[in-house]
C-alpha cells in the first residue's frame, strides 16, 4: 500500500459538506466520503466532540487522519470519521461551544479555525489492504466491535439494507424490540442480534451467503417474527425478559403448542422462589425444564458441615464414610418438587452417589 501525508486545510475538508440520510456525508468539494459503509455511526458524546473543536481553536495539533484514495481521485475515511464530523457540523454551525457557534466568532477566530492544517494519510491499496489498515488505525481510537468490523468485510448491499432496520438510532428493530434486547442499535448490537438468531450462531457464514443480496428482507422478517412470538406466549412483561436469547428459544419451540396461561403461572412462581438465584433463566427452563439456566441457590458450608456431623461421615446412600471434601451437598426433597435449600433438606452423598443420582 502507497502512503503519502498531505496537509488539509479546515475549509477545503469542510467544503460543499453534506450530512443526509439521502446523500450521504461527503465533504472536501464533495471528493471524500466520511462515512463509508464499513464505518460506524457518529458516537462521539458532547465533551469529546467539543475537544476536538477546542484543539483547533487553541492551535494543537491534532491526531493524524487517514483515507483511502479511490481509483477516480475520490476519498474515502478509512480513520478520524468522528473528527471530521465534529469539525464539519462546527463549522455549519450545528452546535455551540460556551454558547459561541462559528458564525459568532470574530472573523480572525473564524479564519484561525479554517486554515488550521489537518495531517491527512492518503492511503492507496487493494480492498484487502484497505481492510487491514482499517483494523490497524482503529486500535488507537475508539475499540470497533465485532460486529463492526464484519461489517467491513461484508460491506455491500446487503449490509447496507441490513444496518436501515438494524443499526439506527430509533430504527425499526429497537422500535419492536428494544426491551428484549441488550446493548445499542449504533454499535450493532442488534443486528449482531439478529444475524446471531437466524443463523444458529454461525454470524460470518451468513454474511458471507448474503453480502451481495439486494436486501435483508429474509434477516428483517425472521426478526419480527420471533418478536411476536415472545410477544405472544410471554405477554406479561418484565426486566429479566431483555437480553434472553430469544432467537434459540424460537428457533427451538416456535412450531410447539405452548400454552401462555400455563407459562405464565409458572413463570410467576418461580419469580417468588428465593432458591432461584438467575430469574432471567426462567424464561428457557419454563420451555425444557432443564435447572442449570436457574442457578438454584447452593447449601451454606454450615448447612453442609451440620448435615455431615448428622451422619457422622457417612454417605446416606452407600452408608461408607468419606472426608467432608469427598463429599457433596444433595437436596433430600428434589427443588423440583417443592424441596428448600435448608438445612433440615440438606443431606450428604459422596460424589459417586451424587453423580449416580443426578443422573436418573
Amino acid at each position: 500500500m502507497n502512503i503519502e501525508l498531505h496537509h488539509i486545510k479546515v475549509r477545503d475538508l469542510t467544503d460543499s459538506y453534506i450530512n443526509s440520510d439521502e446523500e450521504g456525508v461527503v465533504g472536501y468539494s464533495g471528493k471524500l466520503n466520511i462515512r463509508p459503509k464499513y464505518q460506524r455511526e457518529f458516537v462521539y458524546k458532547d465533551d469529546q466532540r467539543n475537544a476536538v473543536i477546542d484543539t483547533l481553536r487553541k492551535y494543537y495539533p491534532l491526531n493524524v487522519m487517514y483515507w483511502v484514495k479511490n481509483h477516480d481521485d475520490t476519498f474515502e475515511v478509512l480513520d478520524g470519521q468522528q473528527r471530521t464530523i465534529s469539525i464539519c457540523e462546527y463549522v455549519y454551525n450545528k452546535f455551540s461551544i460556551d454558547y459561541k457557534y462559528f458564525h459568532n466568532l470574530s472573523d480572525d477566530e473564524k479564519e484561525k479555525i479554517l486554515d488550521y492544517e489537518l495531517m491527512v494519510y492518503f492511503c492507496e491499496g487493494t480492498d484487502s489492504e484497505k481492510l487491514e489498515w482499517f483494523q490497524v488505525v482503529n486500535i488507537a481510537g475508539a475499540v470497533l466491535t465485532k460486529q463492526e468490523i464484519l461489517n467491513a468485510i461484508y460491506s455491500g448491499t446487503w449490509v447496507t439494507d441490513a444496518k436501515r432496520y438494524f443499526s439506527k438510532t430509533s430504527c425499526a428493530a429497537y422500535q419492536i424490540g428494544s426491551k428484549l434486547l441488550n446493548g445499542t442499535a449504533i454499535r450493532q448490537d442488534y443486528l449482531e442480534t439478529a444475524i446471531k438468531w437466524i443463523s444458529n450462531d454461525n454470524i460470518r457464514q451468513y454474511m458471507s451467503d448474503h453480502q451481495h443480496d439486494h436486501t435483508a428482507n429474509e434477516l428483517w422478517t425472521y426478526f419480527q417474527s420471533v418478536i411476536t412470538w415472545v410477544n405472544s406466549y410471554f405477554p406479561s412483561y418484565r426486566k429479566e425478559m431483555k437480553g434472553v436469547d430469544w432467537g434459540n428459544l424460537y428457533n427451538r419451540y416456535k412450531d410447539e403448542n405452548l400454552n401462555p396461561k400455563k407459562l405464565e403461572k409458572e413463570i410467576a412462581r418461580l419469580m417468588q422462589d428465593e432458591d432461584v438465584e438467575n430469574k432471567k433463566g426462567i424464561y428457557p427452563y419454563v420451555l425444557n425444564h432443564d435447572e442449570k439456566h436457574l442457578n438454584i441457590r447452593t447449601f451454606s458450608d454450615n448447612m453442609k458441615r451440620e448435615a455431615y456431623e448428622k451422619q457422622k461421615g457417612n454417605c446416606k446412600n452407600c452408608k461408607k464414610h468419606f472426608e467432608i471434601n469427598e463429599m457433596e451437598a444433595d437436596h433430600i426433597d428434589p427443588w423440583s418438587k417443592g424441596g428448600k435449600t435448608t438445612a433440615d433438606n440438606c443431606q450428604m452423598l459422596c460424589k459417586q452417589c451424587n453423580r449416580r443420582k443426578s443422573n436418573k
